[in-house]
Formats: structure tokens, C-alpha cells, sequence
């Protein structure tokens, strides 16, 4: 019976092409060709204008003095008012165009208020132990602090007696997902980035289908951004087949939308509402390290059992709801979600939303640092910092904490890897030290400092995981996990190369110029 569900899906899977011959030539292809339209029209308008420029030249140049000074006094990140004004200086009339446009929310206004509507609504649905938030005061009150500013912005409690389990590579967390899976009983949530067919993806597939046919309850959610090469665009209908529910998140339309600036990039596995997993790991075979693209691929997970996985519950279900009239969040909830009497310490999972203002990823990544006493371990992708997560890292290295950061040593994408670089000799500057993982390329995205706190979860250090992405996390203080993250830290250490200044200087003259061009748009990529 096992084969059969896995040679129906996987003939289900088969039928249409995928990929970019096939985003081309679809509907899809289709919609991308309206956009691009949409495009020409807006440029050819802009060029006709352009014929009457002595009698509107000079108004322009006073609507840009007069849009400069809105944006120097708006609540805009510095970083990013930077370069907004170097845009509109260069282009006077496109630039202010283009950050109207942008101010504009075209596409998401209508997402603002149902996400604002669902945080409301939900904010209560997991209460906190009062009990919990004052063992925390009474143990670290600096701790409980920052759990009281994580659930500000939503449902967010802090939990004790949770266990959570560390896996340094991917492989070791698809290896218990998949017998995690197996055990589910009542329902299987699923929430992630990136999807690609291949072996990771055929064996928890395999998995979903035989749980819905035995009446578990399966519901799976991928970003939009699959459909422009790895997943055809019916591909919801397909698993529907399979009896699993899908829905995608931000699928791409025929009409230009600031909305699709802001993805999902979260990554969350929810089994029967006691089981949570997340981290950079998706569902393609680079993952696991099944298919090499940029070297080994370095990656990291947690797994969460106990009363805390019911944040990722709802988170998921705060997400799924997005274009539900109304959702059931009380039965999943209700799910028992027995306590892990032996285990110690702190967790709390949570999302950071880029439509709430709260740049809750940043700041509790500005929390450790500033709170730290010894030292600051961090691995992470990406390293396009603005001007106060770059403070941050260099006065907690200032002070004497041992700041150190392992970067990739062969990256995946060229201009956030020279993007990276320009942050190098300010950051040596201030005693912060750098390496870069000489097998391949490090997705990890991990804080561990002075063996008692940590974060695992999706959050790069770049504009886009901090501003612009669904992002989500799990805090963890004093959990017997820590000191594993760190073992992982030092384990990877020893395959890495340590960057110097003469390293930085003796960079390639193009790597650096393409660094510096990117720097003055970096918070609008």
C-alpha cells in the first residue's frame, strides 16, 4: 500500500512540465507577460512626459526638495532614507515616481488589515502562565523583559517545561521529521519557503498522503515565488488530489502590487499540536545535502515538543487564515500538548510580521548582543546590516564580548555576497571576528551567546528577512539544547577560514566596486 501512494503521487506530480519552459508557456507565463506590459505602459507614459520637461522641470525639482524632506522626517529606517534621497537625487522625476509607488501599498493594504484583524483576534487564543513569566523574572529579569516586548505584538507566550532538540545539519532534521510524521494522528500543518520535487520532497509526500487517506488532517503552504521555476502553477490542485489541503501564499497575478514584496519566508512543521519543528531547512534536496549547488550545504533545525509547538500552531493557522472568512483556531489548540516535566529552561516561538512595524527579528537580535557578557556566536547566509543592527554587533564587541560570525565560504548569490564584504573591515575594525565555511555554503541562521540563550529559525541578517519577509523564530533560554548550538558552532569553526584586513583589501577590484554600486540600494532589493 505504501507504493501505490507514492507512485500515485509522484505519477499525479509528473503530469505537466515544470520549471522555466513551462512558467513561460502557462497561464502563468501569461500573467508575467501582463506585468511586464503593465510595465512598458508605465515607462512609455514616463518617456512622453518627458517631451513637456521645460514646463514642468522646476515644479518637479520642488515636489523632490519637498518629498525629500517628508522622507528625512518619516519614521523610514535611516539606512533606507539614505537611499531613497540618492535615488531621487539621481532621478528627480523616476525616483519620486518610484517611492510613491512604493508608499503607495498597492496590493496590500487589504492584507494589512486582515493580518492586523487576525493578530486581534487571535492575541488571547494562547494565554501565558502567569506562574512561567514570574519563575522567569525571578530568574533573569532582563529575559523576562524581552519575552514581555516578544509578546507585544502578538500571541507570543513564553513556556517552560518544553524540550527542544538541535540538529546541526538538514539531514539530521529530515531523518526525524519523517518519523514524526509517521506519528501524527489528528493533523499535519506544513508552512514553507521553497518546494522542489526530488528525494526530500517524494519521501514527506509519500508521508502526507497515506496520513489523509487515514483521515489525518493535512494542510500545506509555500510561498508564491515556487511557481516562477519549481512548481507548476496547478499544484494545489494536484495535491488536492492526494487528499492534502494547499494553498499559496502570494501567488503572482496579472496586476503590478507592492505586495509582492512581502514573502513567507517561514519555515514550520506542526504534528497534532505538541510537535513543532523550524529553522532553514526547506523541502528541496540541497537541503539535505542529496544535490550539490554551492558546496555542502550547511543548515541548521529545532524541534520543539510540549506546550510551545502550539505557537507554531498558530502562526500557521494565522497565516492559513489570511483569505478564510473564518477559522477554527480553538480546536487545534485545544489539542493536548503534555508538558516535559525533565526539561529546563525557556522557550518562545515567534513570528515577525513586515506589516506590523515591529522589527521584532532585529530587536531580539539586538537584545542578546546588547545584553551579552562573554560572547555573541552567530551563523547566518546573509549580512546586509543597516545602520543600527551594525552598531549593535560592533558595541557589543567593543565592550570585550567575543563577537563572531561564520559566513558562507561559497555563496550563492553574487551581489549580497559583495554586499556582505562591505561590512567586513568596519566590523574587523571593532574586533568583531569573521569566518567564512570553506566547504560550501552556510544557510544557518543561529545567535547562541554566553551558554544560556539562543535563537534558531529563518531570520537572515539582510533587509529582506528583517523588513520585508513573514519570518518566524524560536528564543531559547537555558534549554538544555544551548549547549549543543554551540558545540555546532565551534564544530563548524574548525572548517572554516578567518578574515583578516589584508584578506578585505586584497578582494577583487570587481567584487568590491559591485559591493559598493549594490550599498546604495541594498534596503530596496
Amino acid at each position: 500500500m505504501q507504493t501505490d501512494y507514492k507512485n500515485r503521487g509522484l505519477t499525479l506530480l509528473k503530469k505537466g512540465q515544470k520549471g522555466i519552459i513551462h512558467a513561460i508557456f502557462s497561464r502563468f507565463g501569461l500573467m508575467l507577460l501582463l506585468l511586464v506590459i503593465q510595465l512598458l505602459l508605465f515607462f512609455t507614459g514616463f518617456q512622453w512626459f518627458r517631451e513637456f520637461r521645460p514646463h514642468y522641470y522646476s515644479a518637479m525639482q520642488l515636489f523632490s526638495f519637498i518629498v525629500g524632506l517628508w522622507i528625512l522626517n518619516s519614521r523610514i529606517n535611516p539606512t533606507a532614507k539614505i537611499t531613497w534621497l540618492i535615488v531621487i537625487a539621481l532621478m528627480p522625476v523616476f525616483g519620486v515616481l518610484l517611492f510613491l509607488y512604493m508608499k503607495s501599498d498597492i496590493g496590500h493594504r487589504v492584507l494589512k488589515r486582515r493580518v492586523d484583524h487576525i493578530i486581534t483576534e487571535t492575541k488571547e487564543n494562547i494565554p501565558q502562565d502567569p506562574e512561567t513569566m514570574e519563575h522567569l523574572s525571578q530568574e533573569n529579569r532582563a529575559v523576562a523583559a524581552l519575552a514581555h516586548y516578544i509578546g507585544r505584538s502578538s500571541c507570543h507566550p513564553v513556556y517552560d517545561r518544553t524540550a527542544v532538540t538541535y540538529f546541526p545539519l538538514g539531514e539530521d532534521k529530515f531523518e526525524e521529521m519523517l518519523k514524526q510524521l509517521q506519528a501524527a494522528e489528528h493533523f499535519i500543518f506544513m508552512e514553507y519557503f521553497i518546494v522542489a520535487e526530488g528525494l526530500m520532497w517524494g519521501r514527506v509526500l509519500e508521508i502526507l498522503a497515506q496520513k489523509a487517506a487515514q483521515g489525518v488532517e493535512v494542510r500545506f503552504m509555500y510561498d508564491g515565488s515556487c511557481e516562477f521555476a519549481l512548481l507548476p502553477r496547478d499544484y494545489p490542485r494536484r495535491l488536492k488530489a492526494l487528499g492534502i489541503c494547499c494553498k499559496v501564499f502570494a501567488p503572482v497575478t496579472p496586476f503590478i502590487s507592492t505586495h509582492y514584496n512581502y514573502r513567507d519566508h517561514r519555515k514550520i512543521l506542526v504534528i497534532d499540536g505538541h510537535t513543532a519543528f523550524t529553522g532553514g531547512v526547506n523541502l528541496a534536496d540541497e537541503y539535505i545535502n542529496q544535490e550539490e549547488k554551492f558546496g555542502h550545504w550547511k543548515d541548521t533545525a529545532v524541534m520543539v515538543k510540549g506546550e510551545a509547538a502550539k505557537s507554531f500552531t498558530l502562526m500557521f493557522l494565522q497565516t492559513w487564515g489570511i483569505d478564510e472568512r473564518e477559522q477554527d483556531y480553538a480546536h487545534f489548540l485545544s489539542c493536548p500538548a503534555l508538558p516535559v516535566e525533565k526539561a529546563k529552561g525557556y522557550v518562545i516561538p515567534y513570528g515577525d510580521c513586515p506589516l506590523d512595524n515591529e522589527k521584532l527579528g532585529e530587536r531580539v537580535y539586538m537584545d542578546i548582543l546588547n545584553r551579552s557578557l562573554r560572547y555573541v556566536h552567530i551563523m547566518t547566509p546573509y549580512l546586509i546590516l543597516d545602520g543600527e543592527m551594525e552598531t549593535a554587533l560592533k558595541f557589543a564587541a567593543e565592550r570585550g564580548v567575543e563577537v563572531a560570525l561564520i559566513l558562507p565560504g561559497i555563496p550563492d548569490k553574487a551581489i549580497p555576497y559583495a554586499l556582505a564584504k562591505t561590512h567586513y573591515l568596519s566590523l574587523l575594525e571593532s574586533g568583531i571576528k569573521i569566518y567564512e565555511y570553506t566547504p560550501g555554503f552556510v544557510h544557518a541562521k543561529v545567535f547562541v551567546s554566553d551558554d544560556r540563550e539562543a535563537v534558531v529559525g529563518t531570520i537572515n541578517l539582510d533587509y529582506r528577512s528583517l523588513y520585508h519577509h513573514f519570518e518566524c523564530a524560536s528564543y531559547m533560554y537555558d534549554t538544555d539544547c544551548i549547549p549543543d548550538i554551540e558545540a555546532d558552532f565551534q564544530a563548524t569553526l574548525a572548517k572554516c577560514r578567518e578574515v583578516s584586513r589584508e584578506t578585505v583589501r586584497r578582494e577583487k577590484w570587481y567584487v568590491k566596486l559591485t559591493g559598493c554600486l549594490a550599498k546604495a540600494v541594498a534596503p530596496l532589493l
